[in-house]
């Protein structure tokens, strides 16, 4: 997993390492450290507040960009259990930047649909950056009509700079699929709650 570090974070990082220190000092010489530990907790919550508090339009882009921040899967594995994924849009192929399936939260089934970005080069190039093809789109509106006839909520997770602007995306019909899922789920009988857990780029967004 990636660890980069944003550079107003650094003051962040430094005070959590000093902590680390003393718990690997106090565990190599059996001390009881926890008076020392306390105050730099405090002041790490301080600081995560004021920093997170007064952050400029472009820290705030980063933040929503960082690798870092969990991505639809962790919230897919954590958050809910059972969770069964559903693959394809019937129509011409699997579409890894978006991912979905059946769910349950609280013993409750609920349909779940997110972006997929990657952590690194590898897996980015996998999910296409989380910037999805016309067939993504129509996989997601593939699930949500299954939640619908099974009268069954939705959850979106959205976390995309965009919709995919390739060659082969438009050949496909990239922007009728996005106008389509627009469309289909003004009139879905079913509830829907969009989460922005990432970024919120274009109609790559609004088609979640």
């Amino acid at each position: 997993m990636a660890t980069a570090t944003l550079d107003f974070e650094k003051p962040i990082l430094e005070l959590e390492r000093q902590i680390d220190e003393l718990k690997k000092l106090a565990g190599e010489r059996q001390l009881n450290v926890v008076e020392e530990i306390a105050p730099l907790e405090r002041r790490i919550a301080e600081l995560r507040e004021e920093i997170y508090k007064n952050l400029t339009p472009l820290q705030r882009v980063q933040v929503a960009r960082s690798n870092k921040r969990p991505l639809a899967d962790d919230y897919f594995r954590t958050v809910f259990t059972d969770f069964i994924e559903l693959h394809g849009d019937r129509l011409y192929r699997e579409d890894a930047a978006i991912t979905g399936g059946w769910a349950r939260l609280d013993g409750e089934t609920v349909m779940v649909i997110g972006h997929q970005r990657g952590r690194d080069t590898k897996e980015n190039l996998k999910r296409n950056f989380g910037m999805p093809h016309p067939e993504g789109y129509r996989k997601a509106l593939r699930l949500m009509k299954l939640a619908e006839k099974f009268h069954v909520p939705v959850l979106t997770f959205i976390d995309t700079p965009g919709a995919w602007a390739g060659l082969g995306a438009e050949e496909r019909g990239q922007s009728e699929a996005i106008a389509r899922n627009l469309f289909e789920m003004s009139r879905l009988e079913v509830p829907i709650l969009a989460t922005i857990i990432g970024e919120g780029g274009s109609g790559g967004a609004l088609a979640l």
